[in-house]
C-alpha cells in the first residue's frame, strides 16, 4: 500500500484575538500570518482557513477533471476552476454548509455532454470533494469551439 502524507502547521498564541498566528507548510509554500476573517467578514492581508480551502479544493479538482480529461483524449484543454465556501452560523457553531465550483474550459474537441460527465466522474474522484460533509455544487460551461482558447474565471 502507498501512502502519502503531507503536513501543514498552524501557530496561535494568546488566545482567539490579538497576539501570533502563523500557517506554514512543509515545503514552505506558505509561511504567513493567519486570521480568522470569516466571521467578521472583513478582509485583511493575512491568510483565511476558508480561502485555503477553497484553494485546496479549487486545485483537486481540477487536477481531477484533468485525469478525466486525459483518458477522454483532451490533451489540448484548459480549464479554469474557482471553488466557493460558505461558512454558516448554525445552532451547532460555525459550520462549512456549502461548497461551489464554477469551471470554465475551452476543449475544441469535446461536446458539452461528454464534458458534462467528465466533471461529475472528476467531482466523485476528487480527494477534496470526498473529505467534505457539505452541499457541492457545479456550474460547468464549455466554451464554444471558436472560442478564445485562454478560459477566464473571475476573481472570487
Amino acid at each position: 500500500m502507498k501512502l502519502i502524507i503531507r503536513k501543514a502547521s498552524a501557530l496561535w498564541e494568546s488566545g482567539s484575538k490579538g497576539g501570533t498566528r502563523i500557517v506554514s507548510t512543509e515545503s514552505g509554500i506558505l509561511n504567513q500570518a493567519h486570521c480568522w476573517s470569516g466571521i467578521s467578514g472583513k478582509t485583511t492581508s493575512a491568510i483565511d482557513p476558508l480561502e485555503l480551502i477553497a484553494a485546496a479544493y479549487a486545485g483537486s479538482f481540477s487536477l481531477a477533471l484533468a485525469d478525466e480529461l486525459r483518458s477522454a483524449s483532451s490533451l489540448s484543454s484548459k480549464v479554469a476552476t474557482t471553488a466557493t465556501v460558505t461558512l454558516e452560523h448554525l445552532a451547532a457553531g460555525w459550520t462549512m454548509t456549502n461548497v461551489h465550483l464554477n469551471v470554465l474550459a475551452n476543449l475544441p474537441e469535446m461536446k458539452q455532454k461528454e464534458f458534462i460527465d467528465a466533471t461529475v466522474r472528476a467531482e466523485t474522484h476528487c480527494l477534496v470533494s470526498r473529505l467534505f460533509g457539505a452541499t457541492i455544487s457545479m456550474n460547468v460551461k464549455l466554451e464554444p469551439r471558436d472560442a478564445g482558447s485562454n478560459p477566464q474565471v473571475a476573481p472570487p
